[in-house]
């Protein structure tokens, strides 16, 4: 039936036994298929009676295309027989061809031809038409594998691929529906930086919870209201609800961008827009994520909100918007992914696009095993299955799961903000004329001892310090919990102060409230009088440990 060259798989054994570095090479890859097959009709079918033109002397041909529109055209015998012989000459190679590129990322080319010549039992020759003979071009990208994939519990199937025995780089397919997506987010970046002249602000905003499914839907649905929306008014921009800098302490983002090629210098972080600013003028539209209010820290810009989308049941905090859509019975990344489907279903296709969506519905429903885990979330995962790749759904699963947990890169100021919390409290004047003073007090969660943390590197006690004055912190409380080596679970906490008196005052009311926090002190090296590291007897809840300090600052939630 079918004729090809060397294969795809092939060719990339053939890469991996290469003298060269893996960094420093590059292949064209070419594949001509041949394909013979019989087309039989008779030639006074009515149905086929418009496709032949009669001529005295020659025998006809037609030509037709089973793809997305039909083509028809005529030729005559000898005209086919020289455009067949042609095809034919040519035959299929594999033609490795260095050329200059950049040495960390090198481009894989595939081209390929397709040609049919096939005869009928009347001597009618058939050909595809112009467009299924033409050459369709898919680009790869080669890259030298970054991440070690052989902890992590991948399932048998994708474990045997991402063994020991697997080359050390990975071939991706350029996505063509990523690039459509990396233009839009660059282009409106640049929009905004230049002010957003003469339209508004239509700003996509999640919760401040810095978790996959948050961010992968509001850089989507932005795209998606952006894709939609009839107007030229609205400047429509995802905002990521988090610090650029704190992407640093989530390795699992970190990596799931990597791996859906999106450019993350054209993402907008919250600290990189003064979205107060386009309120003050009143140019500014919010559409928000995940929740029916904003956080504490924009509460101040409500009055902008003119879209709700929340996975959570509840009614609106603000009833002046008309948009509410309340998605309780699937993931917000499902509802996405279904509008894309209603609308433009072929950009589905694309991997790196479809996996940013089906990350969001894995995490978000526990690998599509928790009570909240709807059919349509189930349904739309097999929908963007493509997006898993060889890893599956449950391997895509694992390496997120790992990487959300993992600190073996980060610095120990990541680790710090990887799970933190703010309390703000405000003090009354000192006295006439005086302002009210303002501290903040914060909380740290870590999944590793205090002694772990502490040896991390000889400068520790210093970044814990230097965290506490980025953040302007009074007071900074390190809450560990893990697993020791008898599988015994474990909590302890750092504190570190701004004064020995203020730890004097928060330790006196630790021991008043004995019953609640039973500590015992966890002789370090090297601490400071403003930082002391203890035990808990008894193993308490984080929330117990948050309620604690609220009363101790008399502070409020920020």
């Amino acid at each position: 039936m079918a004729q090809t060259g060397i294969g795809f798989q092939t060719a990339l054994r053939l890469i991996s036994t290469l003298k060269a570095p893996h960094n420093q090479l590059v292949c064209a890859y070419k594949v001509v298929i041949k394909i013979q097959e019989s087309y039989v009709r008779r030639r006074e079918d009515p149905i086929y009676k418009d496709l032949l033109i009669k001529h005295d002397d020659h025998h006809q041909a037609f030509t037709f295309d089973t793809g997305h529109e039909k083509h028809v055209s005529y030729t005559s015998e000898n005209e086919l027989m020289e455009e067949s012989q042609s095809e034919l000459d040519s035959e299929t190679d594999f033609v490795f061809d260095p050329f200059k590129e950049s040495s960390s990322e090198r481009s894989l080319k595939v081209d390929k031809t397709a040609s049919f010549d096939s005869t009928n039992e009347l001597g009618y020759k058939t050909l595809l038409d112009d467009w299924s003979t033409s050459t369709i071009d898919k680009t790869y990208v080669v890259n030298k594998r970054k991440v070690d994939l052989a902890s992590i519990p991948l399932p048998q199937s994708a474990a045997s691929f991402y063994s020991g025995i697997s080359p050390q780089m990975e071939v991706v397919e350029l996505c063509e529906s990523t690039k459509r997506l990396n233009l839009y987010l660059k282009a409106r970046r640049d929009e905004v930086n230049a002010g957003g002249p003469g339209r508004f602000l239509h700003a996509v905003i999640g919760q401040d919870v810095s978790d996959v499914g948050s961010i992968a839907s509001t850089i989507m649905y932005a795209f998606y209201l952006n894709e939609t929306q009839k107007t030229d008014q609205f400047c429509t921009v995802p905002v990521i609800n988090m610090k650029r800098a704190d992407l640093n302490a989530h390795a699992e983002l970190q990596w799931l961008l990597d791996s859906c090629q999106i450019d993350q210098s054209s993402l907008i972080f919250v600290d990189e827009v003064d979205l107060s600013y386009y309120d003050l003028f009143g140019s500014l539209k919010l559409v928000l994520l995940n929740g029916h209010k904003l956080p504490a820290k924009q509460e101040a810009l409500k009055d902008a909100v003119v879209e709700i989308l929340t996975c959570r049941k509840g009614e609106s905090e603000y009833p002046w918007v008309e948009i509410f859509t309340e998605t309780e019975d699937c993931s917000c990344c499902t509802f996405v992914a279904e509008k894309f489907a209603l609308t433009s279903p072929e950009i589905l296709v694309g991997k790196g696009f479809s996996r940013l969506l089906l990350a969001g519905i894995l995490l978000d429903s526990g690998n599509l095993t928790n009570a909240h885990c709807s059919s349509k979330d189930k349904y739309m995962a097999t929908l963007l299955i493509h997006g898993a790749g060889r890893l599956g759904c449950t391997g895509l699963y694992q390496i997120l799961r790992y990487k959300k947990h993992d600190i073996s890169d980060l610095k120990v100021i990541d680790i710090l903000r990887k799970d933190f919390k703010r309390w703000t409290r405000v003090g009354k004047p000192d006295g006439a004329g005086s302002r009210l003073t303002v501290s903040h007090i914060g909380m740290s969660s870590i999944g590793i001892s205090v002694s772990q943390l502490l040896s991390r590197v000889d400068t520790a006690t210093q970044e814990i310090t230097y965290f506490q004055q980025l953040e302007k912190l009074r007071l900074l409380m390190v809450v560990s919990g893990y697993y020791d080596s008898k599988n015994n679970f474990k909590r302890e906490i750092l504190v570190s102060a701004e004064s020995a008196e203020l730890m004097k005052n928060l330790l006196s009311f630790f021991n008043s409230n004995a019953t609640h926090l039973t500590l015992k002190v966890l002789h370090r090296p090297g601490l400071r009088e403003e930082m002391r590291a203890f035990e808990i007897d008894k193993v308490i809840s984080r929330k117990t440990i948050e309620r604690l300090l609220e009363q101790f600052g008399g502070t409020s939630k920020g």
